[in-house]
């Protein structure tokens, strides 16, 4: 048990150094694209700005968040705060929701305004330089996200790289739309790629906003994940009779199982308990963040209620039958 809460800081102690590593990083691309784009007076850059904003804001919350969700269970939360983390992963898809938007009529205003802009080729070259910047920055911190939020099961933090990746993908198109208008001179490129831009942030929120939304209304964890379980409690079926009512949720970070173990009648309380602190031990080996709770019930020959896990027919013998 002492190893599984070790774990549990190690990981608190990851996500908070993670998500303040984007803080700082979101923090310089803010600055930068703002000042170049208004430099400049490109709207894809200020867009591009616009999205970053709402990056460093959805990586402050994130911040905030694997903190708070960090916090051990107390009198008001006697389940946790995982929760934290699901409401921070659906603020930030809303946010994503915002930006877009806003960019997207931010462009849809120049275009129809019909005006041709011309742009200085020396803040021209400072535009690429500050899009490449930022492909390389948002790469990095991304990539490092992804990998922690895996590790330590952070929807608030796979947010977080979502909206990074968003931002890499986004940068590119800008990027070489910069460098388009540099050789051709077509500047009614610029408000076509901040369209582009606000479009493809869209698909991305849309997608945090339905796995944020899963979780806050205890949706159960993948099947894959649910098949595993079975799997690890399976593994110890010369040990009971059977085992039902299988049910799993997450919260946050937080993995929680549920499920009736049936053992034959004559298993002392003692011994029922001991096999229940092993599945539990086991569960969480494979799970650290799992919480389980295993209702014990007791068995006697013929019973049917363990549906088709119940395996007491054939510990018993067919002479029995």
């Amino acid at each position: 048990m002492n190893d599984s809460l070790d774990k549990r800081e190690a990981a608190n102690r990851l996500k908070a150094q993670t998500a303040h590593l984007s803080v700082i990083s979101n923090t310089g691309l803010v600055i930068l694209k703002f000042v170049v784009g208004f430099a400049i007076g490109s709207v894809s850059i200020i867009s591009e700005a616009i999205h970053s904003s709402m990056d460093l804001l959805a990586a402050v919350i994130a911040f905030f968040s694997v903190k708070k969700s960090a916090e051990p269970p107390d009198a008001g939360h006697s389940f946790g705060h995982g929760k934290f983390e699901d409401i921070s992963g659906l603020v930030e898809a809303l946010l994503i929701f915002v930006a877009a938007i806003v960019i997207i009529i931010e462009a849809g205003l120049k275009l129809l305004s019909g005006t041709e802009q011309e742009f200085s080729p020396t803040l021209l070259y400072a535009g690429i330089a500050v899009m490449g910047i930022s492909v390389l920055a948002n790469w990095y911190v991304s990539t490092r996200l992804m990998k922690v939020a895996k590790e330590t099961e952070s929807i608030a933090l796979e947010c977080d790289a979502w909206h990074l990746r968003t931002d890499i993908y986004t940068s590119l198109g800008v990027f070489a739309g910069l460098i388009l208008i540099h050789f051709t001179g077509l500047t009614i490129l610029d408000p076509l790629i901040a369209i582009a831009v606000g479009l493809v942030i869209l698909n991305a929120a849309w997608s945090l906003l339905k796995r944020s939304f899963a979780d806050l209304i205890d949706h159960s964890i993948p099947k894959q994940d649910e098949d595993r379980i079975i799997a690890i409690i399976c593994d110890h079926a010369s040990e009971y009779a059977g085992f039902h009512g299988l049910r799993t949720r997450r919260s946050g970070p937080e993995i929680f199982i549920e499920f009736h173990l049936v053992v034959p009648g004559e298993v002392s309380v003692t011994q029922s308990h001991d096999l229940a602190d092993h599945l539990e031990s086991d569960l969480c080996v494979e799970y650290p963040r799992a919480n389980v709770t295993i209702h014990i019930e007791p068995c006697t020959r013929g019973c049917t209620r363990c549906g088709s896990f119940c395996t007491v027919s054939e510990k018993k013998g067919s002479g029995e039958k």
